[in-house]
């Protein structure tokens, strides 16, 4: 059964199990996933209102990209789940000769490799659709649902910090000089570009409803 497909009681029982999966990884995608489909919610609330009317082209595309991310974010929720477990599966291989060292190293590289590149698609899921929601955002919305557009930023921007903690525990491992200096490359760019617009537009939610 997929963690997707898991009640939420289902869900995070496994996750505070002893079991090793799903983790963090798992959960940043979550995240990412419930953020973005707050986006779509407001986006969805802002049409066939006649006060909102001017904002309703924009919201009607809005809702359909952030239900593609959010669809996106659902999907590697089960990957990432599976990446990790090809990391125990690598990690078990026998290791009794040289040949089988060999062998089993390699294979743990690679299968760490496959276990960081999903967190890297979080991120730069995650990086979309906090563009989009600030886009929203800046075009117009229906105010009413001014808290729930602020969860989807703060949703968002844990999901990004959480999927790049992931990238991180396993760049460490890695012995691909190359690849790990590209993963931190675009992990840190999308981080410097993406998490001043949550905090600006979680600052602005809470300028709205505390004012």
């Amino acid at each position: 059964m997929k963690l997707a497909d898991h009640s939420v009681a289902s869900f995070v029982d496994t996750l505070a199990s002893n079991a090793p999966a799903p983790g963090g990884g798992s959960c940043a995608a979550l995240e990412g996933a419930l953020g973005v489909a707050l986006t779509a919610m407001v986006a969805s609330l802002t049409q066939g209102r006649k006060k909102f009317e001017a904002y309703a082209p924009f919201a009607a595309e809005a809702e359909a990209k952030a239900n593609a991310l959010k669809a996106a974010l659902v999907d590697v929720i089960d990957r990432d789940t599976e990446a990790f477990n090809a990391v125990s599966a690598a990690f078990a291989l026998p290791k009794d000769t040289d040949e089988q060292k060999s062998v089993r190293s390699a294979a743990i590289q690679q299968a760490l490799k496959g276990c960081t590149e999903t967190p890297m698609e979080m991120l730069r899921l995650m990086d979309k659709s906090i563009a989009l929601t600030a886009e929203l955002m800046s075009r117009g919305y229906n105010d009413s649902a001014a808290s729930d557009l602020g969860v989807a930023f703060a949703s968002l921007k844990t999901g990004l910090q959480g999927a790049w903690l992931n990238v991180l525990i396993n760049i460490g491992s890695i012995k691909d000089e190359q690849f790990v200096a590209a993963c931190r490359t675009e992990g840190e760019k999308i981080l410097a570009r993406a998490i001043p617009v949550a905090d600006e537009g979680l600052a602005k939610v809470f300028a709205l409803l505390d004012a």
